[in-house]
């Protein structure tokens, strides 16, 4: 996650991960807000690999494997400041302060422990799952951008994919991003155009988009259909930001939302 991403030598995968994973949760906050209070919509973890495996959130939130969505809210790391160019309704563009809060800095050492991190998301779904057992069913959003250092993740992959509440499995869906030059694979239906099998492992630990889900990727302009998995390999920065947008997209529900980013950490779900 330290290499250069999509060819700007000036920006790391890591700190582009972490950007889009602090917009992600800053658009959670305000779909959750209702006349001034955040409502807990929704129960968020976010969980890094690297050197060490475990919660990515600090601060008051440190440690802390899930969190309700007010509490996000309240505990970000920092409020940035900066401007951002709108419209004056003459045909002009002006600059207005914008602020916005920061709750995961970008972090890359270590290696790629998937298995151990996917073993700790597999710990908190069980525990949410034995306390919640209808509703709509949990996303996970994993994000890499390596092949697994401690073994092969198939088996625990399947296994999350094999918890479920009253209303559907659990979803897993991955995100792999490559600094290598090769054509990016976004949702496909089989594993026919990966070219290596860590691809293939991938495309099988990740589960069919359901229709709502389908709904959300045909209003952003992405390729999927019925049968279409949560999968992209060899994103990029665009990929990314749909695969955010996408795993994030249900509303009017109480979901839990998961996600992982930081370090080589590859990851993030």
């Amino acid at each position: 996650m330290s290499d250069p991403f999509s060819g700007d030598a000036t920006t790391k995968k890591a700190d582009f991960v972490a950007e889009v994973v602090n917009h992600t949760l800053h658009d959670l906050v305000i779909r959750c807000t209702k006349t001034e209070e955040v409502r807990n919509y929704y129960y968020l973890a976010v969980v890094g690999y690297g050197h060490t495996v475990g919660p990515a959130f600090g601060g008051p939130l440190a440690s802390r494997k899930l969190v309700p969505i007010g509490e996000v809210a309240d505990f970000p790391l920092q409020v940035k400041s900066s401007y951002k160019r709108v419209s004056d309704g003459a045909g002009n563009w002006v600059e207005i302060p914008v602020r916005f809060p920061v709750w995961i800095h970008p972090h890359s050492e270590g290696k790629t422990p998937m298995c151990a991190a996917l073993s700790l998301v597999k710990q908190i779904l069980e525990s949410w799952l034995s306390e919640h057992p209808s509703g709509f069913p949990p996303t996970v959003l994993h994000l890499t951008d390596g092949e697994s250092s401690d073994g092969d993740p198939n088996h625990i992959g399947r296994q999350i994919m094999s918890l479920r509440t009253d209303d559907g499995s659990v979803l897993l869906f991955n995100c792999h991003i490559s600094s290598l030059r090769r054509s990016k694979v976004e949702y496909p239906h089989d594993d026919s155009a990966l070219s290596d099998g860590f691809a293939r492992t991938l495309f099988q630990i990740s589960s069919p988009l359901p229709q709502r889900f389908l709904a959300a990727a045909t209003q952003l302009g992405v390729q999927a259909t019925d049968g279409s998995r949560g999968f992209v390999f060899n994103a990029d920065p665009s990929s990314i930001v749909q695969f955010y947008e996408i795993g994030t997209s249900l509303t009017g529900m109480t979901p839990y939302r998961w996600m992982d980013n930081r370090d080589d950490r590859s990851e993030s779900a």
